[in-house]
């Protein structure tokens, strides 16, 4: 074997690093063009919001939407433990239509850099830099969200890693300017990527699948705190919690074969306890399904139960403190 192309480091099922310093990722790398998908009848369409680094960002909306009725505004952040996918993924890119048909919503899917071409916190950079558009009268001004965008009804919703970055930019928004300027209605999390080097749950059981993740967030996340630093584990020492959310509600969802699940029911239990994090905190867990099931299989019935709930929350159907279970 040519040494220049020896394996150095693999971090199933994302990467695999060669000792020349070059990469190839294990998946997310197909692209799907953005148009009218003809089940769902939902259009999309790609759009430069951060020239400077040449992030885009594609947008959704139903075909049948009217300048007469906003929609409420989504702001999605896919998955991919920061190292894969994109915007164009297809399997998003399903999964996302199947969301905005279902919600009746107007939806801007990000497409923050990854690592290892762009060392963390750029995705974090790029997200809120998404949102800084968003508040733009750039934004405003683009004629999707121009004619059909309620501004007034902004939602951040992620998957994985990118509801862990919807925490954050909550977080954010509480003690930061733009706070002002960007009223947050609520924060929908799609089975989130939160970690800690003290296991919990299933994780306790566990072992292997313990070290399979933690070997994620050390590859993606250099710090001497491993999987406490403040970024992935909200609750470690120094770290900001809950507390303060710059938004009036939150829905966790999780699934019950992830072996993140716990670290997500963790999540709304804090919520809960804090007593004014949020307005209203909602749980939900799927059974029988693993980790982003509703990317890998978006028609299937229990990615059908998720996209309601979602919708049911963005449209303001949700309660305090409400928990399900679908079995």
């Amino acid at each position: 074997m040519d040494s220049a192309k020896e394996v150095s480091l693999e971090i199933f099922p994302y990467i695999r690093v060669y000792k020349d310093g070059t990469f190839d990722r294990l998946a997310g790398f197909e692209i799907a063009p953005p148009g009218l998908d003809p089940e769902t009848r939902v259009e999309s369409k790609d759009v430069l919001i951060l020239p400077d680094v040449g992030v885009s960002a594609r947008i959704y909306r139903p075909s049948s939407a009217s300048a007469a009725t906003k929609l409420p505004l989504v702001v999605y952040f896919h998955g991919g433990a920061f190292i894969i996918s994109s915007i164009a993924d297809p399997k998003y890119h399903s999964s996302l239509n199947a969301l905005v048909a279902e919600c009746n919503i107007v939806l801007v899917s990000v497409d923050y850099r990854r690592v290892p071409e762009h060392s963390l916190p750029a995705a974090y950079d790029d997200s809120w830099a998404a949102l800084q558009w968003i508040a733009s009268e750039e934004a405003r001004c683009e004629p999707w969200l121009r004619d059909h965008a309620d501004f007034d009804r902004l939602f951040l919703v992620g998957d994985s890693g990118g509801a862990n970055m919807s925490h954050h930019l909550a977080m954010r928004l509480r003690d930061d300017v733009l706070g002002k300027r960007v009223k947050l209605s609520g924060i929908a999390m799609l089975q989130p990527y939160f970690w800690g080097e003290t296991p919990i749950g299933v994780e306790v059981s566990d072992p292997g699948r313990k070290a399979w993740v933690d070997s994620w967030w050390r590859f993606v996340c250099v710090s001497d705190k491993g999987c406490d630093d403040p970024l992935i584990n909200p609750f470690a020492d120094g770290a900001t919690g809950v507390d303060g959310l710059a938004c009036k509600k939150v829905l966790v969802i999780v699934s019950e074969k992830d072996i993140l699940r716990d670290r997500g029911r963790m999540y709304y239990e804090k919520l809960v306890e804090s007593g004014g994090a949020a307005v209203a905190a909602e749980f939900m867990e799927i059974e029988g399904v693993d980790h982003v099931f509703q990317i890998m299989d978006p028609s299937c019935e229990k990615a059908k139960r998720l996209y309601k709930r979602v919708a049911s929350f963005v449209n303001g159907d949700g309660g305090d403190h409400k928990e399900e279970t679908v079995e």
